[in-house]
């Protein structure tokens, strides 16, 4: 095995082999229920005493599927990023909305914190965003927008890349720093103006409201404030406009490799890295 970071922490040969024993004593157990015990044993906790539970399993499917370990079959067929989203008529097109940005204020951003607001979401993002929908990554938040007029979009946040070399150039930390204050970037992963809504400055608009909301619910839901936000655009798509109009820096282009390919085996197209402070001494913070 080359090295892996599980949860931010590097794993020596020696934790490589433990964690793959505790798999194979609990063949007969559930997935998540081998995630919880390795969380617990390697003190994998959050900063709000959670555990990190999300990021051990994508760790372990990588493990699996590299044929490291094997993993128990999964109790849900559909599971593993592949869930099966349900269409409902709230989530079909609606009548094309072109007026001003202003007749359609105020908009309403509701954190989603229960069922069936998390449906709606993934719906949302399965149907209309061109990456379809799939699980974020570790710590998460996620918002929908609303009018009088019917619903806007939807926006996800979750953990920052582990290594791009353009953002942390532009940071200036060290290797030790990015380790230990990663967690205080967070990636905007997701942004959805739905295809019919049509109006003039409103991508712009609903990522300011985001990002004034964001760093107080993050505080609220794992006890500490992001300082950084990053955002990936793919180039052969989009422009990247709305997030220079909601002043977001550019700073340079990703190699093509995904957020969390450490290895070098996934190529992907070429997207533009966009960074947004959201305290003054951010780098101060990021690089102690």
């Amino acid at each position: 095995m080359k090295p892996i970071s599980i949860c931010g922490h590097q794993m020596s040969s020696d934790d490589l082999n433990l964690l793959k024993r505790i798999v194979e004593q609990h063949q007969k157990s559930i997935r998540i229920t081998i995630s919880r015990e390795l969380c617990k044993i390697f003190k994998w906790y959050q900063p709000n005493g959670k555990l990190k539970e999300m990021s051990c399993r994508v760790a372990l499917l990588k493990l699996h599927r590299q044929g490291f370990i094997k993993l128990p079959e999964p109790t849900c067929k559909n599971g593993n990023g592949k869930n099966c989203i349900k269409h409902t008529l709230q989530g079909n097109p609606g009548k094309i909305i072109n007026q001003p940005l202003k007749a359609l204020l105020p908009i309403e951003i509701s954190l989603v914190n229960n069922s069936p607001q998390s449906q709606l979401w993934n719906e949302l993002v399965e149907r209309y965003h061109y990456l379809g929908y799939k699980p974020l990554i570790g710590a998460q938040i996620r918002y929908l927008f609303r009018s009088s007029f019917s619903i806007l979009g939807v926006i996800g946040f979750s953990a920052a890349a582990w290594r791009i070399a353009s953002r942390d150039q532009w940071i200036g930390w060290s290797e030790p720093q990015r380790k230990k204050n990663l967690i205080y970037v967070v990636n905007n992963a997701r942004f959805l103006v739905l295809p019919w809504i049509q109006c003039k400055n409103l991508a712009s608009k609903l990522l300011s409201l985001s990002i004034q909301r964001l760093p107080y619910d993050w505080l609220s839901l794992y006890r500490y404030k992001p300082v950084l936000l990053e955002t990936f655009v793919e180039q052969n798509r989009f422009r990247g406009t709305c997030y220079r109009a909601a002043n977001w820096i550019g700073v340079g282009q990703t190699k093509g490799r995904g957020k969390l390919d450490r290895l070098h085996q996934h190529q992907l197209p070429i997207k533009e890295i966009f960074l947004y402070p959201l305290m003054k001494n951010f780098r101060e913070i990021l690089c102690s």
